[in-house]
């Protein structure tokens, strides 16, 4: 929800600082300026300010054992077959939201103004904000009442519904910014709806099919999988739009040339968003399979690493029991 309102703030500040130009640097230049200081402010504050709240490690291990232990930690999380089938899932379910990026440009090319564009696309992120807040809320009764099938169930549910509500909105609409009232309803049950996915499911089940001391490992991997092919989603909405629906990048900028560019764009976006999410929803069926017996596995993990960690400190002068609990965590069960 933070994350959700930030974005908010920060696509304001885009759009409207987009067509102005301060000392001779455009506004699209000095919106990047302002987010690249404030990274670097909050990476300071963060070093400074912040506090780990783990205990002080007691062991005292080599740089090389740290490095082994951490590859062990990552190739076995890798193996986990829930980890397989949320990071397909992550690969495409996380191209929409970047197919998403072309927002304000569509809605430009519709007619909207700068402010326009900025109060549908802000409305989209605050909508999007309280539908992650009421995903987890949701997802943790589902899961008490379904431990087993609540949360991908839930997960499915915003999947299949993000297609039909994203087919009125970019091809159901009229291209006219008279609608504009049709525009932000639109965007806000889109925004509402597409962001279950994460608080509700695949965050709560990364953290229960890993031990504790994987959980940063299991996140690190699945976004690190998810990005690198995301990044090619706005690449894939240009090629569409301009070589398969007939987007003209230099129309001229007439009223008929920029509606046809937003139905071209549209149709693009919409591609992005409904063949991915589409294939979601049917890779998260494959979890009602996995996910039980990870889940029970990572807990039968957890009652043992407490007798690990004894034998790991009995035998501190020798490198056995390195990956106990994560050997514990994959033992198959006959």
């Amino acid at each position: 929800m933070a994350s959700r309102l930030g974005a908010m703030t920060g696509g304001t500040l885009g759009v409207l600082l987009a067509p102005t130009t301060f000392l001779g640097v455009p506004g699209w230049r000095l919106a990047f300026h302002i987010l690249a200081l404030l990274s670097v402010a909050l990476a300071v504050s963060t070093w400074f300010l912040a506090s780990d709240p783990r205990p002080p490690s007691t062991s005292e291990k080599s740089t090389a054992t740290v490095a082994r232990e951490l590859a062990m930690e990552a190739r076995d999380v890798v193996r986990l077959p829930t980890f397989q089938i949320l990071v397909a899932q992550g690969v495409a379910g996380s191209v929409p939201w970047t197919a998403l990026t072309f927002a304000a440009m569509w809605l430009e090319l519709v007619g909207f103004t700068h402010w326009e564009t900025s109060v549908i696309t802000n409305l989209n992120q605050l909508t999007g904000a309280l539908g992650s807040l009421f995903a987890g809320l949701i997802g943790d009764t589902m899961a008490r009442r379904f431990p087993n099938a609540g949360r991908v169930a839930l997960a499915q549910v915003s999947t299949a519904s993000t297609v039909p509500v994203a087919a009125v909105l970019l091809l159901a609409l009229p291209i006219d910014p008279s609608a504009g009232a049709a525009y932000a309803a639109a965007f806000a049950v889109l925004g509402f709806v597409m962001p279950w996915c994460p608080p509700a499911t695949n965050n709560p089940i990364l953290a229960e099919i890993v031990p504790e001391k994987a959980r940063t490992t299991v996140y690190a991997l699945d976004r690190f999988f998810e990005t690198i092919f995301s990044s090619f989603a706005p690449a894939v909405v240009g090629i569409l739009a301009e070589r398969v629906f007939g987007y003209q990048p230099a129309s001229g900028g007439t009223g008929k040339a920029e509606r046809e560019n937003a139905a071209a764009l549209a149709k693009a976006v919409f591609a992005e968003i409904a063949v991915p999410m589409a294939i979601c929803c049917s890779i998260y069926s494959l979890l009602y399979c996995t996910y039980p017996s990870d889940r029970q596995r990572a807990q039968k993990a957890a009652l043992v690493a407490p007798e690990e960690e004894d034998c790991e400190h009995a035998a501190s002068s020798t490198p056995t029991g390195v990956d106990g609990l994560n050997q514990a965590l994959l033992a198959r069960s006959d």
